[in-house]
């Protein structure tokens, strides 16, 4: 089975393709993908009007939206077609968010924006995602490993273990949002065998 594990950020995310089962998995693909217009550099916080600052333009908050939602559906769809082409088709996916906290609640202005653009970036990959019927499941950085190990039903500290030696398969650093979409990977690997 291949899966994907994806950390979202803001502009971009981080790609990571699992082929399982999850106690022996590997990676057959990791790479960023842009979630923004590099040609238009405020799609990257499109929620912010400059540093520190809210946007409070409707208008400016709805075209910058729709740039990210053009270019997230280009870029998945792209990342998709490459994987058909190599023969490995994800059907699932884990996608790791820094939080899921709905902006409304959130009376800071800059806070809220923050918060706005990480529910942006998320919505947009998890949609992307499903129009090619790709099911996603969103879990909090912070809880990954701890779902991984119990959905793997390993410990939590060989669940990092595993996703430590999973870097062994790519060239280049194995940072941290790479670690973090394999988790999610390999939470969706165990998770589909259960």
């Amino acid at each position: 089975m291949v899966v994907l594990g994806v950390r979202v950020k803001s502009g971009w995310a981080m790609t990571v393709l699992l082929s399982g089962p999850a106690d022996c998995a590997r990676v057959l693909d990791r790479r960023r993908i842009e979630l923004a217009d590099p040609d238009e550099p405020h799609s990257v916080q499109p929620y912010h009007a400059g540093f520190g600052t809210a946007q409070t333009s409707r208008a400016a908050i709805a075209r910058l939206v729709h740039i990210v939602e053009r270019c997230a559906h280009r870029a998945v769809l792209r990342l998709l077609r490459e994987y058909k082409q190599a023969g490995a088709i994800p059907r699932r996916a884990g996608i790791v968010a820094g939080s899921v906290i709905d902006p409304s609640s959130i009376g800071n202005p800059h806070i809220r924006a923050h918060a706005s653009e990480g529910a942006l970036f998320r919505r947009v990959v998890v949609e992307s995602l499903e129009r090619r019927g790709v099911r996603s499941a969103v879990v909090v950085e912070r809880e990954v490993y701890r779902m991984a190990a119990s959905a793997t039903r390993f410990t939590e500290r060989r669940v990092k273990t595993m996703v430590a030696a999973l870097g062994a398969d790519v060239t280049g650093r194995w940072r941290a949002e790479e670690k973090t979409a394999a988790a999610a990977a390999l939470l969706v690997l165990a998770s589909r065998r259960r």
